[in-house]
């Protein structure tokens, strides 16, 4: 009888393909939820930043309209331009989520040009803290 042969390289790779395989499903249905709930969460969002005074704006509608584009868009999204705009604060914490990490990217980059923005204040863990505190709900 033949003795089977268990490569540790094979296991590895089938177990990484099984995790990414989760992960990205797992993306996909927050992508989705957030996309369906747009405007309850761009309301809470913009809420919520303006409440913990991270963003100081002349009017909060546009703040939530330009969120509220930013979900609806999410599902759109390429892999490669949501790593590419995630990258600068991957590590900021254990296990991120990664919506409130494109968001807080988005605040910091590109929010912050928009003419209603007077400024945003806090570090980047502060935002993301915040806008973690709006997106938990997505995570299963």
């Amino acid at each position: 009888m033949a003795k089977v042969n268990i490569s540790p390289t094979r296991t590895t790779n089938k177990t990484i393909r099984t995790i990414d395989r989760r992960r990205e499903e797992e993306r996909r249905r927050m992508f989705h939820f957030a996309k369906d709930h747009a405007t309850e969460f761009a309301a809470k969002l913009a809420q919520r930043m303006i409440d913990r005074k991270i963003i100081e704006t002349t009017s909060a509608e546009t703040v939530r309209e330009a969120f509220e584009k930013q979900l609806n868009n999410l599902g759109y999204i390429d892999e490669f331009e949501l790593q590419m705009k995630i990258a600068p604060i991957r590590t900021i914490a254990q296990d991120p989520n990664v919506v409130s990490l494109f968001f807080t990217q988005y605040i910091i980059e590109d929010l912050i040009n928009n003419p209603v923005i007077q400024d945003v204040f806090g570090d980047d863990l502060d935002i993301y803290r915040a806008v973690d505190s709006v997106f938990r709900v997505l995570r299963p």
